[in-house]
């Protein structure tokens, strides 16, 4: 049998085989050991990002969505524990050495990180910083860098390039710090562009700015982007498809739209009932999610978000949940054959039968 014939559906009609991802994580799990203390900060994630596309990654503060970042960059310290997949145009980089990450961090995969003035070097001009990544990987003298470095600048939207390539980090505003830390990020054209909370602390212009900016890159370079986030808007406004991490697991996946339109998980539907809409009375207590989150200590063969659920029951509490095709969704289509996948037993909006099926 042809492979499109395998393809075929029901009703006779054909789809396209979907393309290879440019990311693929699998079954990812990072512990960290400290003492006789360990601590599952991931816990078995799996995702796939294609090329142009951008999957936000959600959730609350300690859900594990910088560690899983950093494991993907292989920036994590020595105390901890990386088990899984990560493969990058279907190259294995879990347990790579030092050497082989340096050739691929920074030039295939990049990243921006949380806070620029941290991640900057105060005593270096922003030219020298951007020029540093096209020498080391693209073998350019210092003269070529600096002119590159003040293209990319102008990329980003910095206004007068060639006078900020010779300025110190201090000397700029928070905003353009965070494009400087883009055009860092983007001057070796990486396939996979990693942005951990790059609006974090600005304010709602200069968000708007560096989110524009991300949409340019993309659209310019086919540039793949995991956006990591705890903002529902900018997911919203940014994302194709949505990753919603809850104690170091995956509980959802989802085209963006259909996320906000159906959340299928108990978890997902708090955080999205605890956003402020417009016209909304905005001195109306906002609905919270009883309980607190669960010790990372261990591993639990059951839902993690279970204590704090209104409608577990023992299924719940003995046996863990996976990702699966949540009941009564759309189906994919030939444009994203990845259906909205929930791990939950109690899937919300279905009736007692369809979660029996489950």
């Amino acid at each position: 049998m042809t492979e499109t014939a395998a393809l075929q559906g029901a009703e006779g009609t054909t789809r396209a085989p979907e393309p290879a991802p440019v990311l693929s994580v699998r079954d990812l799990s990072v512990s960290f050991r400290s003492g006789t203390r360990t601590t599952h900060a991931v816990d078995a994630l799996s995702y796939d990002l294609h090329a142009g596309e951008v999957l936000a990654v959600v959730g609350e503060s300690g859900c594990g969505k910088s560690v899983t970042s950093m494991a993907v960059m292989g920036l994590l310290p020595p105390n901890a524990t990386v088990g899984g997949s990560v493969r990058l145009h279907g190259r294995e980089l879990a347990g790579a050495g030092e050497a082989a990450w340096q050739k691929v961090r920074g030039n295939e995969l990049a990243m921006i990180f949380q806070e620029p003035m941290t991640s900057l070097n105060p005593v270096l001009t922003i030219g020298r910083q951007i020029g540093e990544v096209l020498r080391r990987h693209r073998g350019l003298g210092r003269k070529e860098a600096k002119e590159q470095a003040v293209e990319l600048l102008d990329l980003v939207g910095i206004p007068a390039p060639r006078r900020r390539v010779e300025e110190y980090p201090h000397q700029l505003s928070g905003g353009m710090r965070q494009r400087v830390m883009i055009a860092v990020a983007v001057a070796c054209d990486p396939a996979v562009l990693i942005a951990d909370e790059p609006t974090t602390a600005l304010d709602v212009t200069v968000q708007a700015g560096i989110l524009e900016v991300l949409r340019s890159l993309r659209e310019r370079l086919g540039t793949a982007i995991v956006l990591i986030t705890h903002d529902l808007g900018v997911v919203a406004d940014s994302a194709d498809r949505v990753l919603v991490m809850y104690a170091g697991r995956a509980v959802e996946q989802a085209p963006v739209h259909e996320l906000f339109a159906a959340p299928r998980h108990p978890y997902t539907q708090g955080l999205l009932q605890a956003v402020l809409r417009p016209g909304q009375e905005s001195r109306r207590r906002l609905p919270e999610i009883p309980g607190l989150v669960p010790s990372l200590s261990g591993s639990p063969d059951a839902c993690t978000f279970a204590d704090r659920c209104a409608s577990a029951d023992a299924h719940c509490t003995g046996e863990r949940p996976v990702l699966a095709p949540a009941p009564g969704a759309p189906d994919g289509t030939a444009a994203d054959p990845r259906p909205h996948r929930v791990a939950c037993w109690h899937p919300v909006g279905l009736a007692q039968g369809e979660e029996a099926g489950r």
